[in-house]
């Protein structure tokens, strides 16, 4: 701001020429018009730098579009592609998974933790736990006869005793 109006004072007071000023502060002219409006309509405040965003964003996602990608995500651990997805499905909402994906960044959900990623069925460790012990477990024996010994006479001989047995 201060340097500024040394520009608008020296135009005016010390060389009188706008185009010598401005080259020897090294600014363009319309930069120079520019301050020198904006002094004339608001004063030393006219001077102070200003916001350069936009004042409105016509295509960004709107807010309620947010909310649900922000659902899904918490609640269900939903990726972008499966956000997507579902908006496009039970809400009629088209957007790219690209898109999801550059908001979950933004808000700071980009990867989910391990323990939430998804896995497949066959690879998901499942705990085995019954309210007691033996519940609901059947097992079935068989007892299969072992073939018999042949002697050096050719004479089968029967095993004998509990170690004959296979269970």
């Amino acid at each position: 701001m201060r340097r500024r109006l040394a520009v608008l004072r020296h135009a005016e007071e010390v060389s009188g020429n706008v185009a010598m000023t401005c080259r020897y502060y090294g600014i363009s002219l319309p930069t120079y018009y520019k301050w020198l409006r904006r002094y004339e309509a608001d004063g030393v405040d006219g001077l102070r730098d200003r916001s350069k965003r936009p004042r409105t964003s016509p295509n960004a996602t709107r807010a309620d579009v947010v909310d649900k990608i922000i659902h899904l995500r918490r609640n269900y651990h939903f990726g972008p592609e499966k956000i997507a997805m579902y908006l496009q499905r039970y809400h009629d909402v088209t957007i790219s998974r690209s898109t999801v994906w550059r908001i979950l960044c933004h808000l700071g959900m980009g990867r989910l933790p391990t323990s939430q990623r998804y896995q497949r069925h066959d690879r998901r460790w499942k705990r085995y736990e019954k309210q007691r012990p033996g519940h609901q477990v059947q097992i079935d024996v068989k007892f299969v006869e072992p073939l018999p010994k042949v002697s050096k006479t050719g004479v089968s001989l029967k095993p004998v005793g509990r170690r004959g047995k296979f269970y």
